[in-house]
């Protein structure tokens, strides 16, 4: 990696920083790219580089965190692969920036467009794909039938758990996932 590279990576890393910190303290609507830039250190030049808007720059950094925070994973089977699908789920929801940002994102979305289809582009077309493949490989396996309705199953995989987190602000017991895990996979089954 050349210095060049580093000092950039490193500018990159402190405007993410502070986007997401400022985001969760201000909310979407009053964010902006002056406060952005203060927070990180940098001028607001070094943001239009890499970002040509501030919608553009919310879309692509939560995207980034979104997509991977939360993955299907493949364990072999498909208790297994639901059970770590919800325990990386409580995780990444569990952040206190997350608390924030979550919220607040999704009903700026509801106002703006614009905004919700550029996330539901990047952030919610990537994470149904990723978990619509941990059902096609429960189906391959033969752990559930081929005819299974995957939009509905995609909907019981993640609706429990944010409602929880998000939504009632109730933190699980420490048999939660467990339990929850049983009743989707049932739930699948049906």
């Amino acid at each position: 990696m050349t210095v060049g590279k580093a000092l950039h990576d490193d500018v990159t890393d402190a405007i993410s920083t502070a986007f997401f910190e400022e985001l969760a303290a201000t909310g979407y609507g009053r964010l902006s790219v002056d406060a952005v830039a203060k927070r990180a250190g940098v001028g607001k030049a070094a943001i239009y580089r890499r970002w040509p808007s501030k919608q553009r720059m919310a879309v692509e950094l939560t995207s980034s965190v979104a997509v991977s925070a939360i993955d299907a994973p493949d364990t072999g089977s498909l208790r297994g692969d639901v059970r770590q699908f919800l325990a990386n789920a409580r995780a990444a929801l569990s952040h206190p920036l997350a608390l924030a940002i979550i919220p607040d994102l999704l009903a700026e979305a509801r106002r703006n467009v614009e905004l919700a289809e550029a996330l539901l582009s990047s952030v919610r077309d990537p994470r149904r794909a990723s978990s619509s493949d941990m059902v096609a490989r429960a189906i391959e396996r033969g752990e559930l039938p081929a005819d299974t309705d995957v939009e509905l199953c995609l909907d019981f995989l993640a609706g429990p758990l944010y409602w929880r987190l998000t939504a009632i602000n109730s933190e699980p017991t420490p048999d939660y996932l467990d339990r929850l895990t049983d009743k989707i996979v049932a739930a699948f089954r049906a």
